[in-house]
């Protein structure tokens, strides 16, 4: 039958619907199959219509069009007088959120919230005042018989109690138009009864009602009934109960709304508590989802914490030589073929004029030899050094018993000795205080005046042997019979460059020889390479736990994507009671970046436990340094790996077409 040839309701009412030529087709592999063929209707304010049809006549794609959820193949459908395919997904939300209201067969329910929070969704997208949404969604409720149910989640509600809450959200926001999908369908006859009362007294207020059902008996309780069978309308007619009427429902949201950035705030705190609600319904999964994160992070925080550490205790260990200090050292630089013919450049005089510059705080002469050393029964090889009076000073070393070497000492030349601690242990084994003993370096005598502290940092010249100290001047009468030095130690005023003390002592020196006939070697110049060693194996190492990192962020991106599979049908429950897609993007978003945050304070906090177990057992030998730098950099990574890797399933979950996503469990 030609639908021309139909009877057209009266147009004493004013048309919110026009539908004209509509055809809807859907691809089925290589195929397209027809669903509706040239649908032409007119649906005024205020009706009360019911699309009758059996299964697959296409009733509810005609009811999906018209709410806006689907579109058209072809025809042109218009609402309130405006074209419908020139709207874009966000128009066609406001549509939805501002003048639709959908009661779903299947109720359609968000099982995470209770009765009045589920209510009140589409008033949250519509930016309607918090307190004016939370009245307005219990007095709903308490209108449809829920008033002690408005807590309950909706497991806890009966079947024709969740249609309940179902027809209430429809009316959060006003609902002009309610679209119902079989609203009966689920539902004991009692209930169905009841469900057919409130829409029936709906309409009186001035509802237009658009019902989808297969029941002829249900359709002959509106006022007007269009048949559809395999795509076509084959009737369109008033039943007995058409009553015209030109009441429209009181505007809601005029009087509640709020401003544009209350209403976006109000919108983030709503995806921020879904996404909570998310991570605790999945409890496993999220924690699962965070360990990559967990690792990398704790990877990032630990290592730099390790090479901070080591790089303290390294810096430290040279700061055991003096601090500061810059070493003058005889001989022509290696591999200068002048070196072999003349190696004895150095002399105390060099030494005493880098001692009068006003930026070098003392200076140490310094020449070794190794002779033979006796105690008593006890004979040994030993290293000898000469030194000045400043040498503890300069060289970081200190005294565990007696002094050391004074002006007196040097200038006298006295054979006065200074032992390390492995001279103690080898010549007086059983003697906790050897000072005043006497001992015979070759043919001269030491009398014993101190004992060095031990110097376990592996620096200053610590070697095995034992060693024994004497005023240089001593050692070079006495023992080697040579007026010059091997060596002199400076120590720079710390408020001196290093490297232009260097420069300074570097231009003196060769200007006093004639010749660049001795090598400098500087303290600092050791710390500045330590620094960049550790400096470069950090990065090193923390480039590797940056790459786990990325993994972790991939298995985000991994697991927010079955989220957004599993939750497919919640995003079409959202999007058909008004949220745009940015809200949806939001939401997943949020998602993803509080698994991220809360992973990196885990890491965090696992990198802690990480450094306080390592310095435990290490003991006051080595300490894990945290640097605020590394940690805030890796929290900032964590938060920045969520946004990076939770926005392709965000953007996925935003771009799902409404009517495929309610369809699916």
């Amino acid at each position: 039958m030609d639908t021309q040839d139909l009877a057209s309701p009266t147009a004493t009412k004013t048309p919110v619907m026009e539908v004209k030529g509509l055809i809807k087709e859907f691809k089925a592999g290589e195929q397209t199959i027809r669903v509706l063929h040239d649908i032409n209707l007119t649906i005024n304010q205020g009706e009360m219509v019911a699309i009758i049809g059996q299964s697959g006549s296409g009733k509810s794609t005609l009811m999906n069009i018209l709410g806006c959820l689907d579109q058209a193949t072809a025809g042109e459908y218009k609402i309130f007088g405006q074209s419908v395919s020139r709207l874009d997904a966000d128009e066609l939300a406001k549509l939805r959120r501002e003048h639709f209201g959908f009661i779903f067969q299947r109720y359609h329910l968000l099982g995470d919230i209770n009765a009045r929070d589920n209510v009140a969704v589409p008033a949250v997208y519509a930016g309607m005042d918090g307190g004016a949404r939370s009245d307005r969604a219990e007095s709903l409720l308490a209108d449809l018989g829920l008033a002690d149910k408005v807590n309950n989640r909706p497991n806890q509600l009966s079947g024709g109690q969740q249609q309940r809450v179902s027809i209430a959200r429809a009316l959060m926001n006003g609902g002009d138009i309610i679209l119902a999908d079989e609203p009966t369908g689920a539902l004991d006859s009692k209930s169905g009864e009841d469900v057919m009362t409130i829409l029936q007294d709906l309409n009186a207020q001035g509802h237009t009602i658009i019902m989808v059902t297969h029941d002829p008996g249900l359709a002959q309780q509106a006022e007007r009934v269009i048949e559809l069978k395999d795509g076509y309308v084959i009737e369109d007619y008033q039943t007995e109960h058409y009553q015209p009427t030109q009441t429209r429902p009181e505007p809601i949201l005029d009087k509640h709304r709020k401003g544009k950035l209350s209403s976006f705030i109000d919108r983030l705190f709503e995806a921020f508590k879904m996404s909570l609600l998310a991570m605790r319904a999945h409890k496993m999964r999220t924690l699962l989802t965070m360990l990559g994160i967990i690792i990398g992070i704790a990877s990032v925080v630990s290592v730099v914490g390790l090479g901070k550490g080591s790089q303290e205790q390294i810096l430290a260990n040279i700061s055991s030589l003096g601090t500061n200090t810059i070493t003058v050292i005889d001989g022509y630089p290696w591999g200068d073929p002048r070196r072999q013919y003349n190696d004895d450049n150095l002399t105390p005089q060099d030494a005493q004029a880098v001692a009068d510059q006003p930026y070098v705080v003392s200076v140490s002469p310094q020449l070794d030899s190794n002779m033979s050393v006796r105690y008593r029964n006890i004979q040994e090889a030993a290293s000898i050094s000469g030194v000045g009076k400043d040498y503890l000073a300069v060289s970081g070393e200190t005294l565990a018993q007696g002094q050391g070497f004074d002006e007196q000492s040097i200038l006298t030349r006295t054979q006065d000795i200074i032992i390390d601690d492995n001279a103690k242990q080898t010549f007086f084994p059983n003697d906790d205080n050897p000072i005043g003993e006497v001992v015979l370096i070759g043919s001269v005598p030491g009398r014993v005046i101190g004992v060095l502290a031990p110097n376990d940092s592996g620096f200053g010249g610590q070697v095995d042997s034992p060693t024994l100290y004497m005023p240089y001047t001593t050692m070079m009468s006495r023992l080697v019979g040579s007026p010059n030095i091997e060596r002199f130690v400076a120590l720079i005023d710390d408020s001196i460059s290093s490297s232009a003390a260097e420069s300074a002592i570097s231009t003196l020196i060769e200007g006093r020889h004639g010749a660049d006939d001795f090598r400098i070697r500087n303290s600092d110049s050791i710390r500045q390479t330590i620094e960049s060693t550790t400096g470069t194996m950090t990065l090193l190492i923390s480039s590797i736990a940056i790459i786990s990192l990325i993994v972790g962020g991939i298995g985000v991106m991994n697991i927010m994507l079955v989220s957004v599979t599993e939750r497919t049908n919640e995003i079409g429950v959202r999007m058909a009671v008004g949220a745009r897609q940015n809200d949806i993007m939001q939401q997943f978003l949020i998602e993803a970046i509080l698994v991220c945050i809360l992973g990196g304070l885990l890491g965090i906090g696992l990198a802690f436990a990480i450094g306080e177990l390592i310095n435990n057992v290490a003991g006051e030998s080595f300490k894990v340094i945290y640097s605020p730098t590394s940690i805030i950099a890796a929290f900032v990574c964590s938060t920045l790996i969520g946004i990076v890797f939770g926005f392709l399933p965000a953007r996925n979950a935003a771009k799902l077409d409404p009517v495929d996503a309610l369809s699916r469990d």
